[in-house]
C-alpha cells in the first residue's frame, strides 16, 4: 500500500476551511478566495479543540498553536472551490502551515476541515493572551483591510500576503 502524503501538504479533498481570525468575516474570506456573491459563501460556527488562539504581536490577526485542553471557536466554510486553496495558501504566507483537523459543529458531530496553524519557528511572535474577535471587529478590521487590501487582487498564488 502506498502511504498517503502528510495531511499538511495533501491536496484538499476536504473542501471545508476552519477560519479563526480575520477570515471569520465572510467579506474578507470571499475576497481572499476570489469568490463572488454568486457563490453564496456562508459559514457556520464550529470549534477546534486542543488548540489556543493568540494575537500575533503588532498585528490585528491571530495564530493558533496546539494546546492541551484548548478550545478555539471559529467559522467553518464548506464547499470551497479548488481555486480558493492556492489563494488562501498565499494569503496566509510562510508563518502558517495548512493542516487537516477535525472540528465540532454547533449541532453536534465532527467534520474534517483544513485550517492554518502557526508554525513552531514563529511562535515567539504570539502574545500570551487570547485574541478577541469582537475587538477585531470594533478596532482592528478597518486597519487590517487598509493594510492588506491588495489581497483581493492576488494575481500570483505564489505571492505572500497576510493572515
Amino acid at each position: 500500500m502506498i502511504p498517503s502524503p502528510p495531511d499538511s501538504v495533501a491536496e484538499p479533498e476536504v473542501a471545508a476551511c476552519f477560519a479563526y481570525g480575520s477570515l471569520m468575516c465572510p467579506d474578507i474570506m470571499a475576497r481572499v478566495c476570489g469568490i463572488g456573491e454568486a457563490h453564496g459563501l456562508a459559514g457556520e460556527t464550529a470549534c477546534l479543540t486542543d488548540y489556543r488562539r493568540a494575537p500575533v504581536r503588532g498585528e490585528d490577526y491571530p495564530g493558533i498553536v496546539p494546546a492541551p485542553d484548548g478550545r478555539v471557536t471559529g467559522v467553518l466554510y464548506r464547499g470551497l472551490p479548488a481555486t480558493a486553496w492556492p489563494r488562501l495558501d498565499a494569503f496566509e504566507g510562510d508563518m502558517y502551515l495548512r493542516k487537516q483537523v477535525r472540528v465540532s459543529q454547533a449541532g453536534g458531530g465532527m467534520i474534517p476541515a483544513w485550517t492554518y496553524v502557526f508554525r513552531p519557528e514563529f511562535q515567539h511572535l504570539l502574545a500570551p493572551d487570547d485574541w478577541d474577535f469582537e475587538q477585531f471587529l470594533a478596532r482592528g478590521k478597518a486597519r487590517f483591510e487598509a493594510r492588506y487590501l491588495g489581497f483581493g487582487q492576488l494575481a500570483n498564488p505564489g505571492q505572500t500576503g497576510a493572515p
